[in-house]
């Protein structure tokens, strides 16, 4: 199956400043974390749509990016899910998105480089709170996107 996100569900989370990551911890617990993150314009070669979301250097548990849960749960398993929605007042206006796929940990490597940079220019372009911050030397979580589900007024 090729997963695709239709014009309305690619704005809505194109659109969007946050969203929820779920992983998976090792006992099978699952783990939330708000993030921020950039939705690419390319596809991977098996035609996923991808999105990065950065360690970024706001105040964490460890200034080890390998030491975060959520980077341990990819490692080991890399399903994630991504929650991103709308509230309002207005009910008619309620609206949500859930992506589900494959977690990778990208990193600033040869290998990686130019995958990594563009995801890096995304962010900053998104973000400029990240011009300050030195992503170009931290791993990034990269999701290829598998599975979208979705409700409400997303075009609205």
């Amino acid at each position: 199956m090729t997963p695709t996100l239709d014009a309305a569900q690619r704005a809505f989370l194109g659109a969007a400043r946050t969203a929820t990551l779920a992983t998976v911890s090792p006992d099978g617990q699952p783990r939330l974390v708000p993030v921020c993150f950039v939705l690419s314009a390319m596809d991977d070669a098996a035609h996923r749509p991808l999105l990065y979301t950065p360690i970024d250097e706001k105040p964490k548990v460890s200034s080890d990016p390998y030491a975060l849960a959520r980077v341990r749960d990819i490692l080991v398993m890399p399903d994630v899910a991504l929650l991103v929605d709308r509230w309002s007042e207005d009910w008619s206006q309620l609206a949500w998105l859930r992506v589900y796929g494959t977690g990778q940990v990208l990193e600033p490597q040869p290998h990686e480089h130019a995958e990594h940079v563009a995801a890096v220019a995304a962010l900053r372009l998104k973000y400029p709170q990240y011009e300050s911050h030195a992503l170009d030397t931290r791993p990034i979580i990269r999701v290829a996107i598998e599975r979208v589900v979705s409700w409400g007024a997303l075009g609205d």
